[in-house]
């Protein structure tokens, strides 16, 4: 009786238990969330809360605008202007910086597009960038800076390296004609915007941001719909075509792309499928297009396809999508330069580890001949919905920070807050901004078909803003959450708004052709993988282009001492350029930075070394294995195209031992709509910024400046990401700014225990104790936030919150580090604006073979060429983004980067203000111990003075034993 009703028991329990899971399951997988915010208005703004600017206020505050049909001309031919502005080849030209302004008589009010047809003239090689006024206002903030993209194509035929691999082209530009409309570069608002115009007399104004244009029409435009597939066929009906016709069939290689919007689309290699068309294990072969560098909304890549007479034809591409989980990465597909119908605007890939055909389930309609095809990167239905994400973050941000401003960074959580009651306003920005993020789940859900991992940070953020709701004094004990949750919901968006693909090939047949849709089967990967194996025993996956043996003569060994990624690159330039046209082989060998000193003392070093730490070049020449590069022709125009600033760090006693590559240097980052909330103005000196902090602070927030508070290391930046690392840059601009240096004019002594360094050191460690500036702070995700307005980080910092941080695009700006005023020696005053530069270089090994030494030089003229880095840097930020934007040491080149011109005349200004520290043997210590004696200030509250000196002591004695060790002189 007893084991009968304990085994009941048994199965009760299991079954209670399994019935809970499953509700466990469900309540998780549950996404319809309809009743949390049906009958609520969700387009209705919280005072204070709003997003001032944005498209879709603009589109809100002129809902009942009409929307007329018809075109209007403008007569681009009549116009105002400032800067260079003149007419040229059938249309005007619009020099960067330059405005033009037409008088546009319209005939009824309402919503129009902006269409234009341009020409942009070889220049920068970066897209062209147009702001758009209209009776002289911007309409909303993401009318500026539109991007309108240039033409590229192969500038040759592939070639084969002597391992019979493929080499890709070099890419140049294509001029031509376009035409385009004004829309969203982030591809939210999947149509062109359209703009109010006024009935009667309106002005419209081209403000030219970046790049020079030429226009040959400008139009607005009617909204209209494009036809259906069915009114598309209604409109085409045609004889049917003949057999021949019926079954023709067209194979296009994705890699034999005609032309393509960004240099950095061209053709790849791919040996990871059996299926891949053309396949080789043993051997490079360009098969595909696409990649990461096709992520990116309005990217675009064209193919020439040829029919053998009028007809209908159908269309099936070859494609991977294997790069987002749960998410479609979508395609615009335009035929002769047009989307024919509606279906066409938004072609899905799906989720896929192998290459999958999609036959597009349409007949198009070509006459005979060659026609173009382009699958244009698009965000589709999933673009609104972004859009939507972008503005809830935007939103949360200040809702974060009105918070933190009342309770602190850290607030109290045994203490009751009282938020619901003494800002109700937070309360009522909570209750619909979760009912918000519960409608953009169910949207996406809709969209997708299933619940993506990235959209499910939406619904966590919904389900605790209803529990702070539900209970205010959550919020205090889950602010810091809060915070990480919103950081989160800005990266799933990022990683969300990117479409990725990859195309083998595409195929276009008759409609009665079938086309064969290839499918790896078990069978075929496990033979693909043994051939794989088997060749991995000959064949050197890890070298890349032309290898030569020792028997070839006179052959350079590169090392590069960053990634495969900078190697892969630099070796396709080499091939495909430098020993073209020289003649001098090259191998390069991808190696990590410790592997470089053992080589050399074992005498198999290379002869040039890329990306050396700046400290390298000097220490090296100390021990007789750099070479001095003045002892060869040429040296002086090549370090034309340098600031002395940024080799300053490779000489010693009048000889240079390595030549720049890569600098960074800091500029100041500020929040424009925290200032303007604060009432504070931009500052110009370290005192203004001091004068600033009580209002800063006094609301909760902080400023940032680069700190040496860390545990160990060298000068790094600290301020792009949280980091104990301590970076110097900030307390040697100090140093300098106030007439000081780090050594005397010798090189045999330090002197910061001079009275300007003894100023600067007790300055800056006074920004930490004595007006509590924090010394370790993620720079990124506070200016993101809000909570520090305020910031001087390295500029590369702007690349990461561009690409990071797009809710606050229009929010923010950069500009030159805080400065001190100084009087030259006519008793003028200006303001000193020193800002301390380092970065890595390139150096050459030293040779007794002078032919050897002389081709090494060659190379070493070569890399360091405008045109080499121009190519280099554009390549890298193609393939690793816009956060990787290479930092180019030369301005030349640095110019003809994506920079904007405003961007590039701050830095401008900035670079020329820039110092440049020297090397000295010893000087390892130098950094070290003034590390140690900032820590020893901040942690033990030691006399600022004194412990300095104390320092320099140490460092000098070091200084002091090197110079002896290496039979300098100590005087």
């Amino acid at each position: 009786m007893n084991k009968t009703l304990r085994k009941v028991l048994i199965v009760i329990g299991v079954l209670v238990v399994f019935a809970g899971i499953c509700v466990l399951l469900s309540h998780r997988e549950r996404t319809d969330f309809h009743e949390k915010y049906e009958g609520t208005d969700l387009t209705v703004e919280v005072e204070g809360m709003e997003r001032v600017g944005a498209y879709t206020g603009y589109l809100n505050e002129h809902a009942d605008a009409d929307r007329p049909s018809g075109d209007i001309a403008v007569n681009i031919d009549e116009y105002e202007s400032k800067g260079t502005v003149r007419k040229e080849n059938n249309g005007i030209f619009t020099e960067t910086g330059s405005e033009i302004t037409w008088t546009v008589d319209v005939p009824k009010a309402g919503m129009y597009q902006i269409y234009i047809e341009y020409f942009i003239p070889e220049s920068r090689g970066v897209p062209a960038e147009r702001t758009v006024y209209i009776n002289g206002e911007l309409p909303f903030e993401d009318a500026r800076n539109i991007s309108f993209t240039r033409m590229w194509m192969d500038g040759g035929e592939v070639r084969t390296d002597n391992r019979d691999n493929e080499i890709r082209p070099v890419q140049v530009e294509y001029f031509d004609f376009q035409s385009a409309y004004f829309r969203d570069d982030m591809g939210f608002v999947p149509e062109p915007y359209v703009f109010y115009f006024e009935k009667g007399e309106n002005t419209l104004t081209f403000e030219a941001d970046n790049e020079p244009m030429i226009l040959s029409k400008v139009e607005l435009r009617g909204v209209t719909e494009r036809p259906t597939y069915e009114e598309y066929l209604a409109a085409n009906k045609h004889d049917p075509a003949s057999e021949q016709a019926r079954n023709y069939m067209q194979v296009v290689q994705g890699e034999d792309s005609t032309l393509r919007s960004e240099s950095s689309l061209y053709a790849k290699y791919d040996r990871s499928s059996p299926t891949t068309s053309p396949n080789s294990v043993t051997h490079t072969v360009l098969n595909y297009v696409g990649g990461e560098s096709w992520r990116s909304t309005g990217q675009w890549i064209q193919w020439d396809i040829e029919v053998p007479e009028d007809g209908y034809y159908n269309i099936m591409v070859k494609a991977r999508q294997n790069y987002a989980r749960g998410s479609v990465s979508n395609r615009s597909v335009y035929i002769d330069g047009e989307i024919p119908f509606k279906e066409l605007e938004e072609i899905s890939f799906e989720y896929s580890n192998d290459w999958e055909s999609l036959e597009l389930p349409y007949d198009i309609y070509l006459t005979k001949g060659v026609h173009t095809v382009r699958l244009e990167a698009t965000l589709g239905g999933v673009g609104p919905i972004l859009e939507q994400v972008q503005d809830s973050t935007y939103r949360l941000n200040q809702i974060y920070r009105k918070i933190l401003v009342y309770t602190g960074a850290s607030p109290d959580v045994y203490r009751d807050y009282h938020i619901d009651t003494t800002y109700p306003e937070i309360m009522k920005a909570m209750d619909l901004e979760s009912k918000r993020l519960y409608k953009t789940v169910d949207d996406m859900v809709e969209y997708s078909g299933q619940m993506a991992d990235n959209i499910a940070t939406a619904q966590t953020i919904a389900q605790q803003l209803e529990r702070f709701i539900e209970k205010p004094q959550k919020i205090t004990t889950e602010f810091v959450a809060f915070k990480d949750n919103i950081t989160s919901l800005g990266t799933a968006q990022l990683k969300m708004s990117e479409t990725k693909l990859d195309v083998d090939y595409i195929v276009v047949s008759g409609t009665d052709a079938h086309p064969k849709k290839d499918k790896a089967t078990v069978f075929s990967k496990i033979g693909h993988e043994v051939k794989s194996f088997v060749a991995s025993f000959f064949v050197d996956y890890n070298s890349v282009g032309d290898v030569y043996d020792g028997s070839e003569e006179k052959v350079i060994k590169v090392w590069v001492l960053t990634g495969r990624d900078q190697g892969t690159i630099l070796k396709s330039m080499i091939d495909d350029e430098f020993t073209t046209s020289t003649g001098i082989k090259v191998n390069v060998e991808i190696v990590d930075q410790a592997a470089l000193l053992n080589a050399v003392l074992a005498g198999r070093g290379p002869n040039v070394v890329l990306s050396v730490s700046a400290e390298k070049p000097v220490n090296y020449a100390l021990r007789g294995a750099a070479e001095d590069i003045t002892q060869f022709d040429g040296w002086e125009e090549v370090m034309s195209h340098y600031s002395p600033s940024s080799y300053e760090q490779y000489s010693l006693d009048g000889h240079i031992y390595g030549i720049p590559e890569t600098q960074t240097f800091n500029v100041m980052f500020y929040r424009k709509d925290v200032l303007e909330e604060l009432g504070l103005e931009v500052p110009q000196t370290w005192q203004e910024l001091i004068e600033m902090l009580p209002t800063i602070q006094g609301n909760s927030l902080s400023i940032g400046i680069p700190t040496a508070a860390g545990s160990s290391g060298a000068s790094s930046a600290s301020t792009q990401v949280m980091s104990n690392v301590p970076d110097l840059s900030m307390y040697f601009s100090l140093l300098y700014q106030y007439g000081g240096d780090m050594y005397n004019e010798a090189g045999t002594k330090t002197t910061v225990n001079t009275e300007a360094g003894v100023k600067a050191f007790d300055d800056y460690v006074r920004y930490f104790n004595d007006y509590g500036i924090p010394t370790i702070y993620d720079f990124v995700s506070r200016f993101r936030s809000g909570e520090m307005p305020i910031g001087v980080a390295a500029y590369s910092t702007y690349n990461t919150l561009m690409v990071s941080a797009p809710e606050i695009r229009g929010l923010w700006d950069f500009t030159l580090i805080p400065g001190t005023y100084r009087t030259d020696e006519n008793g003028k005053t200006y303001l000193d604006r020193s800002d301390f530069i380092t970065g890595s270089a390139t150096m050459m090994i030293t040779t007794e073979d002078e032919e050897l030494k002389q081709a090494s030089w060659e190379f070493m003229k070569w890399w360091a060429n405008e045109k080499t880095q121009v190519r280099f840097g554009r390549e890298i930020e193609a393939l690793l983004g816009s956060s990787a934007r290479y930092a180019t040491a030369n301005r030349d080149a640095f110019k003809n980067l994506s920079w904007s011109a405003d961007d590039i005349e701050v830095l401008d200004e900035q670079w020329d203000q820039t110092v440049g520290i020297r090397e000295v043997p010893g000087g390892y210590f130098t950094g070290r111990h003034i590390s140690n004696a900032i820590r020893k200030v901040l942690t033990d509250k030691t006399d600022s003075r004194e412990t300095i000196i104390d320092y320099s002591i140490f460092i000098d004695e070091e200084i002091k034993k090197k110079r002896l060790e290496f039979g300098m002189s100590v005087d």
